[in-house]
């Protein structure tokens, strides 16, 4: 079958088509005939070398896919057989054209919900669900979303308000994200392109204050943001580092402001978006959030997708498709 191998870490040459055996279901396992593979902004950084990787090289790359259960192994849920499901692996192999996994991880796909458009909701809005419930808004603050044109920050600006959010500040790193995150339901949308961002938002402010900030830049900015959120009761939700690096934010940084840091991250918060996944896609099938799909890509062409997610030109998911589904 046709696969993606990650041949060594670094830029997107190192994804490079290949034929592989075709994977058989253990005990416990189906085995996927995938349909739509999203291209993932953690894959990048797994691929670029940011985070180390424990394999031996190569390996199939790839951590999710929406398909359809073609074989069960032994003791695996035989009433899945025939049935669209999302899969996501800890241990890659989703860039191909078949995939086998615990049977345990498959959450099934709503009839009404195309499997490029399963596959390109998942990762982030069951990353914005709990980020979302962790916040716990109280129906009069008022909120910042980093990065709110494309992923995480996507869905969360279409879910904030119905979660609780008063008023949401946004920001967008070019024009057409800027008006996609208008769409969604921002109230005010800052150009965190500019250098000087953070001091936009002060005067977008005027004298308000931030109770919430889902903050996925990190960097220096973070820091920049502690003085612009309400003492006592303003909390950050630190996701992501589209920076380069994690928010810059010490100990007495907080303590001096009477603010909350949260560290959204680690293995009991990754259970909590794996759980989420189910909601993400009926809430996908039943319109209360909007897909984001940027665009379909032949698998071959996997080094492409990792280039449009590292220039950060997509306004949405790749989804790769493989040339037999």
């Amino acid at each position: 079958m046709q696969a993606i191998l990650l041949t060594a870490t670094g830029s997107p040459d190192v994804l490079v088509p290949g034929e592989v055996p075709a994977p058989r279901p253990q005990a416990g396992e189906l085995l996927i005939r995938t349909e739509a593979i999203p291209v993932l902004f953690p894959e990048t950084m797994l691929r670029s070398g940011a985070f180390p990787l424990p394999v031996q090289f190569p390996i199939v790359f790839g951590t999710q896919a929406a398909g359809v259960v073609i074989e069960a192994g032994a003791g695996a849920d035989t009433t899945l057989l025939g049935q669209r499901v999302l899969v996501s692996s800890n241990t890659f192999g989703t860039y191909a054209e078949q995939v086998s996994v615990p049977a345990q991880i498959a959450v099934r796909i709503p009839d009404n919900l195309s499997s490029v458009d399963a596959a390109a909701v998942t990762m982030s809005a069951s990353v914005a669900l709990p980020l979302l419930e962790t916040a716990k808004l109280t129906g009069t603050e008022t909120v910042l979303i980093e990065a709110a044109g494309t992923g995480v920050g996507a869905y969360l600006t279409q879910l904030a308000k119905e979660f609780g959010a008063a008023r949401v500040i946004a920001t967008a790193g070019d024009p057409e994200k800027a008006e996609q995150a208008r769409g969604f339901g921002a109230d005010v949308v800052i150009d965190h392109s500019v250098p000087d961002w953070t001091n936009h938002l002060r005067e977008t402010l005027g004298g308000a204050t931030l109770d919430v900030v889902f903050d996925s830049i990190g960097g220096e900015s973070a820091l920049a943001l502690l003085d612009l959120m309400t003492p006592l009761r303003g909390r950050m939700l630190g996701y992501g580092f589209l920076s380069g690096t994690a928010a810059q934010v010490s100990t007495m940084d907080l303590i001096m402001r009477g603010l909350t840091f949260i560290g959204c991250s680690g293995p009991d918060w990754l259970a909590g978006v794996a759980a989420a996944r189910r909601e993400a896609l009926e809430r996908a099938a039943a319109g209360s959030i909007t897909p984001l799909v940027d665009r379909v890509l032949p698998l071959d062409q996997a080094a492409q997708a990792h280039r449009l997610l590292a220039d950060r030109v997509a306004k949405g998911t790749v989804v790769l498709t493989p040339a037999n589904p």
